[in-house]
């Protein structure tokens, strides 16, 4: 006898047998062929009622985690022995259809207390869409299993990278930093129309936006921090700043205390490369007390602006003097307006390298350098 929806999640007709992941006390079992349909060793008995699981919740979720818990009747409840959890992405119908689909995850746990803690990276991405729907089971002696039927499905989305995540990111990119370099300037590459409309329609004031997905999947700040993107990188042999940019020919330069200073606080933000050598940090200049200090102050690690390993602002002589990392690219958000007649807008002489544009760039998931161990 077929097993009511036991092959649900197996839509692609060309899956193998799934893989049952084994999480807490997960035990590996095999559930069906490459068509969807109980195997003949599969292991799993004729079906006998067992309660169904209903009124599934969601609970506690982070980027590479989740508890779920559900209720069930009484009837029967003692005889339960495991719990088939199936989880899968949502489709996403912008995905490439030509690219391999996703395998469906079973997760087979013994039976434990509600809420119970499902957790692994090695399934579970960070602000990803998720279905999940659960099965009873019994163990039988001879080693088949009886199930009940399926519950309903159940979406979620899994959080973003927490600060404790963002850290461990810190803490690896501190490693390849590098020895600090001094410079004088923020500046920002654009066309000359970008230019032109803010002079035109925004009373000569640069407008916060808000940040692209480039960069980790989990970042905190893609997608929901306003802010304006600043460089400060400048060439070893001439301390200034390259005449070269992805992102335009006209350059507003202005001078780093305009922006960086004592009545600001810095944020880490990202370390993220884009299957090249060279890696990049994003780093967030928020005026003390602004909404974007307070957007940061809740999800990133604050840096000491005076002593940190990217980007720094001290005291010397009566002077500010700033230095930045040479062996990373910082990209720096600025969160508030900036008025264009607080620097200077020129072209420059070098040439547009689109190539080195990180607009949406999406983040090298297998590399060691600036990844961490949970969902990417």
């Amino acid at each position: 006898m077929e097993v009511p929806r036991l092959d649900r999640a197996l839509n692609s007709p060309t899956s193998p047998c799934e893989e049952v992941i084994k999480n807490l006390s997960l035990e590996a079992i095999q559930l069906c062929d490459r068509d969807g349909n109980k195997s003949q060793d599969s292991g799993i008995a004729e079906m006998e009622e067992l309660p169904v699981p209903h009124n599934i919740k969601i609970s506690n979720i982070t980027c590479d985690s989740f508890k779920i818990s559900w209720e069930m009747d009484s009837k029967s409840k003692d005889r339960i022995t495991h719990y088939f959890i199936d989880l899968n992405k949502k489709e996403n119908k912008n995905s490439n259809k030509f690219k391999h689909k996703d395998v469906p995850t079973k997760l087979v746990a013994k039976a434990v207390p509600l809420p119970m803690t499902v957790r692994g990276h090695w399934f579970l991405s960070p602000r990803t869409e998720y279905t999940v729907a659960v099965q009873t089971a019994s163990k039988q002696v001879d080693g088949d299993y009886v199930v009940s039927e399926w519950s309903e499905i159940i979406e979620f989305c899994t959080a973003d990278y927490s600060k404790v995540h963002l850290t461990q990111l810190l803490e690896k990119a501190e490693v390849i930093a590098g020895r600090m370099l001094k410079f004088s300037v923020f500046y920002r590459n654009q066309h000359k129309e970008y230019f032109d409309y803010i002079r035109e329609h925004h009373g000569n004031a640069m407008q916060p936006s808000v940040k692209d997905n480039s960069g980790s999947h989990g970042s905190p700040i893609s997608g929901k921090l306003e802010g304006i993107f600043f460089s400060c990188s400048t060439e070893f042999n001439t301390g200034k700043p390259p005449q070269d940019s992805p992102y335009g020919r006209y350059r507003f330069e202005i001078a780093a205390e305009k922006l960086f200073n004592p009545n600001t606080n810095l944020y880490f933000g990202d370390f993220y490369c884009m299957y090249t050598a060279y890696h990049y940090v994003i780093l967030v200049i928020a005026p003390v007390g602004s909404p974007g200090d307070e957007f940061c102050k809740q999800r990133l690690p604050q840096l000491n602006s005076k002593d940190n390993k990217f980007l720094t602002c001290t005291e010397e002589d009566g002077v500010l003097v700033y230095h930045h990392a040479q062996d990373v690219i910082l990209e720096v958000i600025y969160t508030d307006p900036v008025d264009l007649s607080l620097g200077t807008v020129a072209e420059i002489t070098g040439h547009q390298l689109m190539s080195l544009s990180t607009a949406n760039a999406k983040k090298d998931p297998s590399c060691k350098t600036c990844n961490i161990s949970v969902g990417r």
